[in-house]
């Protein structure tokens, strides 16, 4: 299954002509995962054709504004084209708050269940069958999360030639030891998944920074991600800033993907100041060259480990 990574808004605290605010999203089949809904997210998502009738997960950083304030707008689009699938949404303490004085100021009502499950914690917050999001404690200037996206093991390739030869009937049984599942005979013999396939596959890692300054344990929580997107929202030069307003520069995003094995780095959570991002491509390639600065609907793909 493909796994597209579409940047919906890639600037920080206040919109630009050629930045909105900072939205994420990770597109799986006939899924969505959303990491933070920043302003006028629904209309980024209409220019970028991604659909909005989808099964959805939002995974909110943090409370503040550019990350947060485009919830209400989504959720009352969606509810006005009459969407009828659920939409589940993480995040910190006080979400479901936020959400209720909006929509009893707003008085508008939902067309779905807006399910809000409030994160207090680190550890992971959903469990699905094929993958799980885990959620990690960040160092911003209010409680904040950093969120990890990953796939659980993939069966390893199926060989038919080996299940013929062990005389496994075509068709139940085969999609049992493809699903990694055992299959017994009538006269109790077991067929294990190893022994007509080969070892279980990797599946794939993703890892979502919000806003943060580096923190300890993040090179543990992300190690050997496929895609880090990490926050760069100064250049080297205001390090200092970026520690006063608990932000990150380009030098310390590729440092902590370094340090954790990732095999590609994301800048994104640009500063309004920097209409060209030359300078924070720059310093970061000098830690970890395979680095790309985010612009808005940028679309990556997460391939498949063989």
């Amino acid at each position: 299954m493909s796994i597209h990574v579409v940047f919906l808004g890639t600037g920080a605290a206040v919109p630009t002509a050629q930045r909105s605010l900072p939205s994420v999203l990770l597109q799986r089949g006939n899924e969505q995962l959303m990491f933070d809904c920043g302003e006028a997210v629904q209309r980024q998502m209409m220019i970028a054709k991604v659909g909005l009738h989808k099964k959805l997960g939002i995974y909110i950083t943090h409370m503040h504004g550019d990350h947060v304030l485009g919830l209400p707008g989504l959720l009352q689009t969606m509810a006005l084209m009459d969407r009828q699938k659920p939409v589940e949404i993480y995040g910190p303490e006080g979400l479901a708050h936020f959400l209720d004085c909006l929509r009893e100021t707003l008085q508008f009502q939902l067309t779905f269940d807006a399910n809000v499950h409030e994160i207090s914690e680190s550890g992971v917050v959903c469990d699905e069958e094929e993958y799980t999001i885990a959620a990690v404690r960040s160092n911003h200037a209010l409680t904040s999360f950093s969120y990890s996206f990953t796939e659980k093991p993939r069966p390893g390739r199926f060989h038919p030639e080996k299940a013929k030869a062990l005389g496994i009937p075509l068709g139940e049984a085969w999609s049992r030891l493809q699903h990694g599942k055992e299959f017994t005979f009538p006269d109790g013999r077991v067929v294990k998944p190893e022994d007509v396939s080969d070892t279980p596959r990797k599946g794939r890692k993703f890892v979502y920074t919000g806003d943060t300054k580096p923190f300890e344990g993040f090179a543990s929580f992300a190690a050997d991600a496929d895609m880090v997107v990490h926050e760069s929202t100064f250049d080297d030069a205001l390090i200092e800033k970026a520690a006063l307003d608990t932000h990150s520069t380009p030098s310390q995003a590729a440092a902590q993907a370094k340090a954790a094995n990732a095999k590609s780095l994301v800048l994104t959570h640009i500063s309004a100041r920097y209409s060209d991002v030359t300078l924070l491509l720059e310093q970061a390639k000098k830690i970890f060259p395979n680095t790309v600065v985010a612009q808005d609907f940028l679309e990556l793909e997460l391939p498949l480990s063989e």
